[in-house]
């Protein structure tokens, strides 16, 4: 039996990659396209029904997902968009909510608009995993895709909650509002104390106790687990817990991992997350059999209506937000129209249209329970779940697919940022040489005297340093200077390929051990990943 299942395993890992390959081949991110594979696969005669379990993706997939978008989140945008961010995350979360139970309730006949929050709650927000994933193939601007990874960190947490409210009223009868906005800010608040005491805690543990890249690596691949857990046992945010950590860990990462930590944990976490999004994706379109064997009081007719006039709600009710957060302030405010230039019509719209549902979402679905504690079915659930499932295919699949040619309609770039990245580059690189050389001169020019290695690497600085002049000067004054960035590394890359050549040749000889020259090589994959960059998409 365990035979089967791990042949089963590798089978669809392998099938799994394959498509992914082909989606990269095709230049459609692999998120839609998984989605659209799985739907397809769903659709083959005899294909055995696959069906999401709740507590896999909140238990097993969502702390590692949440943490490792957390940990790459930068502080800094993180801070300058805060109030939109959270602007976002909650008060459009909540907007929504109230917009589609409303309009559901409306619509659908005999739901009711508790069970129209629960269906709000559900489909508020967007998802963390669709928008990194596919968003990190497109030429966004900086600042919308910082306002929209920070908003997806955090609305999971705002949207569960309403979801948890809703819940318990559709199953108990009865919904206290000061009961609930109290219960709300004990959930938010709980859950980020959670999340920044087991940060701070296990920060301290990596720092005080010694260790090695693996048992780092380890660590922080079990932290998440620990701080969701602890806060959902309190019956806090686990999501907010484990955004709060992962946040306040990789701000303090600096403190308690080695450099050889921070390379292994990276890759580790990398294909991770890689392996885990597929899979996840792979099962949204997979989950087509079991969504419509469930809709009996509905038809397919109905139930598309249904999804397509709440899916427009949603999609309308975001991009008014967005203007509104946008341009509501400046009209309140004269001071503010004369101090901030005026922004861009174009920002809104992306931020709005760039908003996918995803996991998150049908798990949430998918773990409305099938019967009342009194033993009757769960009214509306088959609908409820069928509209879900259709607007992740509107916001993943429709949305995704169009986002690529509307941004090359409307054009943006990414003109309003202080300094481009390769100008800042050059900048941090040629202080930090800078110090090197300074502490070099400082602390040890008489030992470079008398050492040839310490005198061979304070010549090397001095050349380093005069490259970064070189450098400079070259942006200053070359028309296009990442063409001639791109013609530097296309340069050093035919370089390192002739080197290891070489180093292959040499090896066929076998003068060489074979460490010596797998260490060899992999110094040679350093100096490569220096002009590429680490890429794991």
């Amino acid at each position: 039996m365990i035979h089967n299942y791990v042949i089963i395993s590798i089978a669809v890992l392998l099938s799994v990659m394959i498509l992914v390959m082909i989606g990269q081949k095709l230049k459609v991110a692999y998120p839609i396209f998984l989605v659209i594979a799985g739907l397809l696969i769903s659709l083959i005669p005899g294909m055995p029904h696959i069906e999401i379990e709740p507590d896999l993706v909140f238990l097993i997939f969502l702390p590692p997902i949440l943490f490792e978008a957390a940990w790459f989140t930068s502080w800094q945008d993180f801070h300058k968009w805060r109030k939109q961010i959270f602007s976002m995350a909650f008060g459009l979360v909540f907007l929504t909510s109230v917009v589609v139970a409303y309009l559901s309730s409306s619509i659908i006949p005999g739901l009711t608009v508790a069970m129209g929050f629960l269906l709000g709650g559900v489909n508020s927000p967007p998802d963390a995993v669709a928008a990194t994933s596919v968003l990190k193939h497109m030429k966004i601007p900086k600042k919308i895709t910082s306002i929209l990874e920070g908003e997806s960190l955090i609305n999971d947490a705002s949207s569960l909650i309403v979801f948890k409210f809703a819940l318990a009223a559709v199953i108990s009868g009865q919904f206290i509002w000061r009961d609930a906005i109290q219960d709300f800010f004990m959930m938010a608040v709980g859950g980020v104390a959670v999340g920044v005491a087991a940060g701070l805690l296990f920060g301290a543990l990596l720092r005080i106790i010694p260790s090695n890249s693996n048992i780092d690596t380890v660590i922080t691949l079990i932290v998440p687990y620990i701080m969701y857990v602890g806060a959902e046992h309190f019956h806090f945010s686990g999501v907010l817990a484990v955004v709060a950590g992962g946040l306040l860990m990789s701000y303090n990462s600096h403190c308690y991992l080695s450099h050889t930590s921070r390379i292994q944990s990276g890759n580790v976490w990398s294909v991770l997350i890689f392996v885990m999004n597929t899979i996840i994706f792979i099962l949204i379109g997979l989950e087509l059999p079991v969504v419509v064997a469930a809709m009996k009081e509905y038809t397919i007719s109905e139930g598309i209506f249904y999804s397509v006039v709440i899916g427009g709600a949603i999609i309308l009710t975001r991009i008014l937000y967005s203007y509104a957060v946008m341009y509501f302030p400046r009209l309140c405010s004269k001071e503010l129209r004369l101090k901030v230039p005026k922004p861009d019509w174009r920002e809104p719209f992306i931020i709005s249209f760039a908003a996918m549902r995803g996991v998150v979402s049908l798990a949430a679905a998918l773990s409305i329970p099938a019967f009342l504690p009194n033993g009757e079915a769960f009214p509306h659930r088959n609908i409820i779940l069928f509209v879900t499932f259709v607007i992740i295919l509107i916001t993943l699949v429709g949305q995704g697919l169009l986002l690529t040619p509307i941004l090359k309609w409307l054009k943006i770039d990414d003109a309003g940022s202080e300094l481009p990245e390769e100008k800042q580059e050059v900048i941090l690189m040629r202080k930090l040489k800078e110090t090197a050389l300074h502490k070099m001169e400082n602390d040890f020019s008489e030992l470079a005297e008398k050492n040839t290695l310490v005198r061979h690497q304070k010549h090397k600085l001095e050349t380093e340093m005069m490259l970064m002049a070189d450098k400079a000067q070259c942006m200053a004054s070359t028309g296009d200077y990442v063409n001639a960035i791109n013609e530097n590394k296309d340069v050093l890359r035919q370089i390192i390929q002739a080197q290891r050549n070489e180093l292959h040749r040499m090896k066929r000889e076998k003068i060489f051990d074979d460490h010596v020259m797998r260490t060899i090589e992999m110094q040679l994959d350093f100096d490569e990943a220096k002009i590429t960059g680490f890429s794991h998409s």
